[in-house]
């Protein structure tokens, strides 16, 4: 189902916002829970984004009971029953459905995985799963609907041509449950995949960390037990409202920041002349906050952690926006990320440069209404903000990929005092 949104701009945000469970370390959390057939007890778990909603209701129809808790931010998960059914729906609108491979090989030696949706955002396939599956004693054959999985995994040596989160993952959690010790080499061990691995450690995998780019896992040949643990904050979602705030003049408390994940993302900040009043785990915004009353223009490459990471792109660009002067938010990691760019310019008359790998914003600008087309999750919420500062009113179409992201937007956005109107399309 898809939503549009209604913004009546320029609005100036005021009030708290409280950062949810991250969306890149709960979903993956979620499909490890699978691993035991104990019960699993998971907080600050973000329960109304779309992604997690979804994978809720895939593993409910694989007969794996799932009490949410929308209130207390929780999920009780137990898994002793979860089954293959060939009724199940596989057309799911996320990208991780990859994960849900470790849960049914340990208890049936045959997996059924969804082809994994998502943001289209450039080339994104499955080649490494597959190769983690294969590489582990596994047969694999692509299905119409869905790639299917035989074998039991053995413990060997997967060597990743490319970092890649979605692979290590794989890896981690196939492993785990192998008989037998894996090494994985060139492994890209961000923090969502450290809380991934502290959760699993919990559950009873032994897995050793050597760097930030091998891992040895001894599999315990068979099923984890239960635990309780809490997701981590999440980073995209807190440099989200810190530069919403910068960018409106707003006057913002983010709490529930996790400021060793994002050291440097803040760091460019710093030097874009923002100057946030923070405590242990809050960060506190006002138009003073902006030293001079305006943004300084800068440089920034995205790609990967410890840096400013790609989903983080848009906001930077929307930072760019309102900068004095030129500004250049390069993208190493995905340089086809930029179709929200052509949508965000119509906000501008045309004046962001966007380019392969690239966009280029002169600011400052006339920021004028517009109508526009959600093309990825960030993006999405790009467009969203833009529209918060835009004169006039901006229509933005399939806001359902922001929801994917980002734990109660509605909510959010109306407790900083904002208005719009939200229907179905």
């Amino acid at each position: 189902m898809s939503y549009k949104m209604y913004v009546n701009g320029p609005q100036i945000p005021n009030g708290k916002v409280k950062v949810s469970g991250a969306k890149n370390s709960a979903t993956r959390l979620l499909a490890a829970s699978t691993l035991t057939d104990e019960i699993v007890r998971i907080d600050n778990f973000p329960t109304q984004l779309v992604d997690a909603e979804a994978k809720i209701d895939f593993l409910r129809s694989m007969n794996v009971k799932i009490k949410k808790d929308d209130d207390n931010a929780s999920l009780e998960i137990l898994s002793k029953k979860l089954s293959l059914n060939d009724s199940v729906n596989y057309n799911l609108p996320i990208r991780t459905t990859y994960l849900l491979a470790a849960g049914q090989i340990v208890r049936h030696k045959l997996a059924h995985i969804p082809y994994p949706g998502g943001c289209k955002i450039g080339s994104r396939g499955y080649d490494l799963h597959i190769m983690v599956w294969k590489d582990l004693g596994c047969l694999v054959e692509e299905k119409e609907d869905y790639i299917e999985i035989k074998g039991s995994f053995k413990g060997g040596t997967i060597n990743f041509p490319i970092s890649t989160v979605g692979g290590t993952e794989t890896a981690i959690m196939c492993a785990s449950v192998a008989e037998g010790i894996t090494e994985i080499n060139n492994a890209y061990i961000t923090p969502e995949i450290d809380d991934l691995i502290n959760f699993m450690t919990k559950m009873g995998a032994k897995i050793q960390k050597f760097g930030t780019g091998k891992l040895k896992i001894e599999g315990v040949s068979g099923l984890l037990k239960g635990t309780s643990y809490s997701v981590m904050a999440d980073r995209i979602e807190a440099i989200t409202w810190v530069i919403f705030a910068a960018i409106t003049k707003g006057s913002i408390v983010v709490e529930n920041v996790p400021f060793d994940t994002m050291e440097i993302p803040l760091l460019h900040l710093k030097d874009c002349g923002i100057d946030f009043y923070q405590n242990e785990n809050s960060i506190f915004m006002t138009p003073e906050c902006v030293k001079g009353g305006f943004i300084q223009p800068f440089e920034v490459a995205c790609g990967t952690h410890p840096g400013v990471i790609s989903d983080m792109q848009a906001f930077y660009v929307l930072l760019g926006m309102i900068a004095e002067g030129k500004s250049v938010i390069f993208d190493y990691r995905y340089p086809e990320r930029i179709a929200y760019g052509n949508e965000l310019n119509k906000f501008t008359d045309d004046k962001i440069q966007v380019e392969h790998g690239k966009i280029i914003t002169n600011g400052t600008f006339k920021i004028n209404s517009a109508n526009v087309l959600s093309t990825d999750l960030r993006g999405s919420m790009g467009l969203i903000m833009a529209a918060f500062l835009a004169n006039g009113t901006s229509e933005i179409k399939d806001i359902q990929m922001a929801m994917r992201g980002y734990n109660k937007l509605e909510e959010k956005l109306r407790d900083l005092g904002l208005n719009f109107v939200i229907k179905k399309d």
